[in-house]
């Protein structure tokens, strides 16, 4: 019988291990820690489970619950075991001692079973002390036997032998090193990566411990501010996911993704192309180190199966999805959608040529992890990401729901690691194993979803086939091409209207206009329905009976038409304006403009601001053009200041701009504010302002 699978968790007042399949209980010899637990960690071997307090770290065997070992080490922030459990690494925050120095907060302790620290460090138990500022990449890298371990420095990575960690046992310089990898393999190599810096480009670098005379495989590429290195489990290859911070096209918010290939004998490196556009979601290898996985691609996205060459082997229907797992034993493949999208999870079985064997609905789920017997899946919703609705289930492969407990502010749980020695695979999906009350309990109270009621549609588009610019790809629309633009126009195929560059304040050509009614107006026709159809009719027909009647007003016929009125030169031209008006109507004629008081009054006041402020009236010999109307002026028509008029016009409006500017600090300097030097300056300008107005014949 193969031993219980267990998953241990952490909340903000306890730690909780349970014995998971098939018995669902709790670690029956731990006595369950409480408090202010910072985090908790299994070794990779699955032997030990510790977690930190404020006060000390505590050490457990994972299977019985017992304790093994406990370090004086206060404030604890990381935790983290060596490959095979024989060295705990701890983080601490950085800090300075009295003289300023800052003291080493990256400790190495030796995992001595029923050995208990006193207050003081055991000088037996510590192993090595280093100054580790960063959070990020604070632990050391064990090759798989535990022989050496590594650090990054500054342009170099530093070897030590795991039984003196005092002494650096090898150096690999490289300027610029940011980021390394030890494969997990029998062979022991390591990866290096070098950013872009200085127009050179980034690289990544693979060289055998400890020969770093040069590397045995090498990539060099553009667009690598940071990477992700994924070694297979046998440590023959390596998969560098590089990304940019930003990408210049435009076309993401979150920069540019790439995704290179390569071997550690040197035999092959390659860029792996996709046929998808978009970003890279997620790459996962899968246990046989044969074949690996990619999501990737604008939603919907693309899952894909390649072999070691690169090439693609398989690929899964589209689907908004971003995640992908191969289970512990290669059998299985999980891909699902987590995050912002809807948390669904495709289970397919690759010994049967990739069938889909279930879609498991784990909304706003957070984490998901295979478990290592290979016939469960442990998904849980996690805060600070989420912080109702914490808890953690666990589903068959089949897709039914075995387990469930709710949980408050759960921050952290994972599966104990277990090799598949001791979970083999089981070849048969059925029997399926009966739920834990637990899960019986939640399926009696989740409500069958009722039949979606869809989309709101407007009234004009009810009735209608969806348009395929609203339908995602892999519901038969047309594929997403991003070209940069955040531009939500649509084309033809939608309800809206299609859009067109356009540049404010620029004049129509004269092709503007017909490009864009021809189909874009039968196509809408097709789509109204009757009632809208008919009331556009009307619309139409209202608005040409409109345009006749005002062109009728505007052109009267010679037997009625008004004499010539000469104006009277003390009147101004709108209140002879107004005057015509009145005798228009007076007559019968009909008048285009607003017929009601506020409508006479706006237009008056606009058209009187315009002449006042914006059309100054110059002289012409003496007389100005007033007196030299002969017959009353057509309706005005209020356009920019700047967008006509002569040089002479133009010249008057800048003065008189200028003399605004001076009374405005003239009533300034009235109210108490002290002015600047260069604003009183301006002031004395005004008899200049006001001498080369009367030169250009301008009348006040």
């Amino acid at each position: 019988m193969a031993v219980a699978t267990q998953f241990a968790y952490r909340t903000s007042k306890e730690i909780g291990v349970v014995d998971a399949a098939p018995i669902y209980r709790r670690l029956p010899g731990l006595e369950r820690p409480e408090g202010n637990l910072r985090c908790c960690v299994y070794s990779p071997c699955g032997r030990y489970f510790a977690w930190a307090s404020p006060e000390r770290v505590t050490v457990v065997d994972a299977s019985a619950g017992h304790l093994v070992t406990t370090l004086p080490s206060q404030n604890v922030f990381e935790l983290g075991f060596s490959p095979l459990g024989s060295f705990l690494i701890t983080w601490q925050r950085p800090s300075k001692d009295e003289k300023g120095d800052a003291i080493k907060n990256l400790k190495v302790w030796s995992v001595l079973e029923g050995h208990q620290a006193g207050p003081e460090e055991d000088e037996h138990s510590v192993a090595g002390r280093f100054v580790q500022k960063s959070q990020t990449g604070w632990n050391l890298q064990y090759t798989y036997d535990e022989r050496y371990c590594a650090r990054v420095v500054t342009n170099e990575v530093h070897f030590y032998r795991s039984e003196d960690l005092g002494t650096v046992w090898n150096k690999l310089h490289m300027d610029g090193v940011s980021d390394f990898a030890i494969s997990p393999g029998e062979h022991h190599s390591i990866a290096v990566f070098v950013p872009e810096r200085k127009g050179q480009p980034a690289a990544v670098k693979v060289y055998n411990v400890p020969e770093f005379a040069g590397p045995v495989s090498q990539k060099n590429f553009y667009k690598g501010d940071k990477v992700q290195l994924k070694w297979n489990n046998e440590g023959t290859g390596l998969i560098v996911l590089a990304q940019t911070e930003v990408d210049k096209s435009g076309k993401s918010y979150y920069g540019e993704t790439t995704l290179y290939l390569l071997s550690v004998n040197g035999k092959f490196d390659s860029r792996i192309e996709l046929e998808k556009d978009g970003p890279i979601h997620d790459v996962s290898w899968s246990p046989n180190s044969k074949e690996f996985g990619v999501v990737y691609g604008y939603m919907p996205a693309k899952s894909t199966i390649f072999n070691t060459l690169a090439k693609a082997t398989h690929s899964f229907s589209l689907g908004p999805r971003n995640t992908i797992n191969f289970s512990p034993h290669g059998r299985f493949v999980l891909v699902a959608g987590f995050g912002n999208l809807a948390g669904q999870m495709d289970i397919y079985d690759l010994e049967k040529n990739y069938s889909k064997i279930c879609t498991v609905e784990a909304s706003n789920a957070s984490v998901c992890e295979w478990s290592p017997d290979g016939m469960h899946i442990l998904t849980a919703t996690t805060s600070p990401r989420l912080r109702v609705d914490n808890g953690v289930r666990i589903w068959h492969v089949t897709g039914g729901l075995m387990y469930n407990e709710d949980l408050q502010e759960l921050y952290h749980v994972t599966w104990r690691p277990q090799s598949a020695a001791m979970q083999p695979l089981i070849n048969s999906l059925h029997p399926v194993p009966i739920p834990h009350t637990s899960a019986l309990a939640y399926l009696g109270t989740v409500k069958t979803p009722s039949k979606s009621a869809g989309a709101y549609r407007p009234p004009g588009a009810r009735g209608q086939v969806t348009p395929l610019a609203f339908k995602r790809e892999d519901e038969g629309g047309a594929a997403y091409v991003s070209n940069g633009s955040l531009s939500l126009g649509l084309g033809v195929n939608g309800f809206g209207k299609p859009r067109k560059r356009e540049v404010p304040g620029a004049e129509l050509g004269p092709e503007d206009g017909k490009n864009i009614t021809a189909a874009a107006a039968a196509d809408a026709d097709e789509q109204l329905s009757k009632a809208a159809l008919k009331n556009k009719k009307k619309r139409e027909a209202k608005k040409a009976k409109d345009a006749a009647d005002r062109a009728a007003g505007l052109a009267p016929t010679p037997d009625n038409a008004l004499p010539a009125v000469t104006p009277s030169p003390s009147r101004s031209p709108e209140r002879r304006d107004r005057r015509g008006h009145d005798r228009n109507r007076s007559r019968g004629h009909v008048d285009p403009r607003p017929s009601s008081k506020h409508g006479q009054r706006d237009a008056r006041r606009s058209q009187e601001q315009y002449s006042n402020k914006s059309t100054p009236t110059p002289k012409t010999n003496g007389v100005t053009q007033q007196h030299l109307a002969s017959e009353p002026l057509p309706d005005l028509t209020v356009t920019s200041p700047g967008g006509a008029g002569t040089p002479q016009d133009k010249k008057i409006r800048a003065l008189l701009k200028k003399l605004r500017a001076i009374d405005e600090l003239k009533m300034r300097r009235a109210g108490g504010e002290k002015l600047e030097g260069t604003q009183i300056k301006k002031m004395d300008t005004e008899d200049d302002v006001r001498k080369e107005l009367d030169g250009l014949g301008w009348i006040e």
